[in-house]
C-alpha cells in the first residue's frame, strides 16, 4: 500500500476533521462547509481513505456508546503525521509568498 505520509488535499482535510471524534457524514459536511463547497468528498472516497488511515494507524474507531454511527478520531501517530504535513504546507506557502513579493514590479 502506498504511504500516506505526504498527504493529498482530501486526506489532509479528512485527517484535520478527525482531530475531534466525528462520523463520516459529519466529515463530508464539515469539509464542504469550510471550503465553501469547493471540496466535496463523496462517501466512496471518504470510506476508502478511512480504511487506509486505519490500516496506517492514523485513525481509530472512537468508542461512543451513544452513537449508532461509526465515529473515528486521529491516533497520536495520525496527529504527528498531520502536524508534519502542516509544517510542509507552511513552507510551501512561505516560499510562494516570498517569490511573489520579490517578483512584484513597482
Amino acid at each position: 500500500m502506498k504511504s500516506l505520509e505526504q498527504l493529498t488535499d482530501s486526506v489532509f482535510y479528512i485527517m484535520a476533521a478527525f482531530t475531534e471524534p466525528r462520523h463520516g457524514y459529519a466529515v463530508m459536511s464539515l469539509v464542504e462547509e469550510i471550503t465553501n463547497g469547493e471540496v466535496n468528498i463523496g462517501p466512496a472516497s471518504l470510506y476508502t481513505i478511512i480504511k487506509k488511515l486505519i490500516k496506517q494507524e492514523y485513525v481509530e474507531l472512537f468508542e461512543d456508546a451513544n452513537s449508532r454511527r461509526k465515529v473515528y478520531v486521529l491516533t497520536e501517530r495520525g496527529r504527528e503525521i498531520l502536524q508534519a504535513d502542516i509544517e510542509r504546507r507552511k513552507t510551501m506557502v512561505q516560499f510562494a509568498e516570498d517569490g511573489l513579493n520579490k517578483g512584484r514590479v513597482q
